[in-house]
């Protein structure tokens, strides 16, 4: 499983990284099976550094923010106005009222607009689904909004991407024995953080070391925090593999 940084960059897209989002690759069926997880601002422009819009297979979103969802309105120009011909419809995994969110989010134009270039699937916890090579499992977390980490497994290895969430135990659960923990650490330990949002590096670190995973990445820092700040709360309480994310690294898992 090959697993790309296209954005990290938390909250909003800063000076050297676009916004939420990951490309997941396994080869499949003779070919390459392309799964992007989340897809937010900025990010359909450094998608395409590292393949052609057309090969995304399906998405996956972990919840309705701007950051981690609004370029897929841009997406929809490509899918219906690409000079070769429509794209097919794009299997999408999402949030209940993602159909309505994007379409106010591209703007009014007449039915069925945008609605028609994407297979909506509305996620819920517990959910498990096969897509291509990889078993998706989708587990409720602790954000304002209805969000959700993942849980992707193929050919005998597991990434799990934790999405947008508070300390939570579903979020432990989900992460116990993962090859590769791809963590949001939003916050920092000096500050005091309002509950019920993001987790402090301090936070991803205590779920890492929980869950015996075999390493962690932590992601989502936004460009106002310190990112060293970060790393340090982070080997505060996770003494494993660690790095701190940036846009455009590669990780075989």
């Amino acid at each position: 499983m090959k697993l790309t940084i296209v954005g990290c960059s938390g909250s909003y897209p800063g000076p050297d990284s676009a916004a939420s989002c990951y490309l997941v690759e396994e080869p499949y069926d003779g070919g390459v099976y392309r799964l992007v997880l989340d897809m937010g601002n900025g990010a359909l422009g450094a998608l395409q550094r590292y393949i052609d819009l057309r090969d995304v297979n399906a998405a996956a979103i972990s919840h309705l923010h701007a950051d981690h969802s609004f370029d897929l309105s841009v997406y929809y120009v490509v899918s219906r106005y690409h000079p070769d011909g429509s794209m097919p419809k794009l299997p999408l995994y999402a949030p209940a009222g993602a159909d309505r969110f994007l379409s106010r989010s591209y703007g009014p134009e007449p039915d069925p607009g945008i609605l028609q270039h994407f297979d909506y699937r509305d996620l819920s916890d517990g959910m498990k689904v096969e897509l291509g090579p990889f078993t998706v499992t989708f587990a409720a977390v602790d954000h304002p909004v209805e969000a959700y980490a993942m849980r992707i497994e193929a050919g005998g290895r597991t990434l799990v991407y934790s999405g947008d969430s508070g300390p939570y135990e579903a979020l432990d659960n989900i992460a116990v024995g993962a090859d590769v923990f791809l963590c949001e650490a939003s916050f920092v330990e000096s500050k005091v953080n309002p509950p019920h949002l993001h987790l402090t590096g301090a936070e991803a670190g205590t779920i890492a070391t929980k869950g015996s995973v075999g390493r962690l990445l932590i992601t989502h820092i936004p460009a106002w925090t310190d990112r060293a700040e970060v790393e340090r709360d982070t080997k505060s309480t996770w003494d494993g593999p660690l790095d701190i994310v940036e846009a455009g690294q590669v990780y075989e898992i």
